[in-house]
């Protein structure tokens, strides 16, 4: 099943915690045992996956301490690994699991790594008719013609600029190989930084 749809329908666009804390009495109206643990947070209601995710290219897409993206034959790093949470209509954010920071494609169509969600770090997921999974930015697109604008690998591993991608050509073409089906909590909403910063170059 498409991973984006793997949570049902859902109201989007409201933020983090809205719902699940209406109708909740203040905490000095209703006396809590000494014992008691802090009040309930929002509880995990997204049904994503945590996945690899395996470019045409030959490379698993990985995410390093330093920041920097690229691709990597190997498929044994936990750096490998990340959380594709469904944040929209067949609209997803792609995650690491090992350091928790989030996928970006920038105004210039440059991935970066992101501590914060913001609206940077929504792509859109499509699947191709080779069936593979393309990502393209939910943000930003060509002006003139409307192409989008996806996330891409070329031959040597290394991350391309979302404007060079082109949807017909191995390096956008990805297949997430399912590790396990996971909840989510929905991510907060950050604004988008007034330079975000493109991903340092792979050593």
């Amino acid at each position: 099943p498409d991973p984006a749809e793997a949570g049902g329908p859902r109201a989007r666009g409201q933020p983090a915690g809205v719902g699940t804390a209406a109708g909740v009495s203040p905490r000095h109206q209703v006396p809590l045992p000494e014992a008691a643990p802090h009040p309930a947070v929002q509880e995990p209601q997204l049904k994503g996956i945590v996945t690899k995710l395996f470019c045409r290219q030959g490379f698993y897409l990985q995410a390093n301490p330093d920041g920097s993206i690229q691709g990597t034959p190997e498929d044994t790093s936990s750096f490998t690994h990340f959380n594709l949470i469904p944040v929209g209509l067949r609209v997803v954010t792609i995650q690491s699991a090992k350091l928790g920071h989030y996928m970006a494609m920038n105004a210039e169509g440059l991935l970066y790594s992101s501590p914060h969600f913001t609206a940077e770090c929504r792509f859109k997921e499509c699947v191709f008719e080779n069936y593979y999974v393309l990502y393209a930015s939910a943000l930003y697109r060509q002006r003139r013609s409307g192409r989008a604008w996806y996330l891409g690998l070329d031959k040597e591993g290394q991350v391309m600029k979302g404007n060079r991608v082109k949807k017909t050509k191995a390096a956008a073409h990805f297949l997430p190989k399912l590790m396990e089906v996971a909840m989510y909590r929905e991510p907060s909403l950050h604004s988008v930084p007034e330079a975000s910063p493109s991903s340092p170059p792979a050593p």
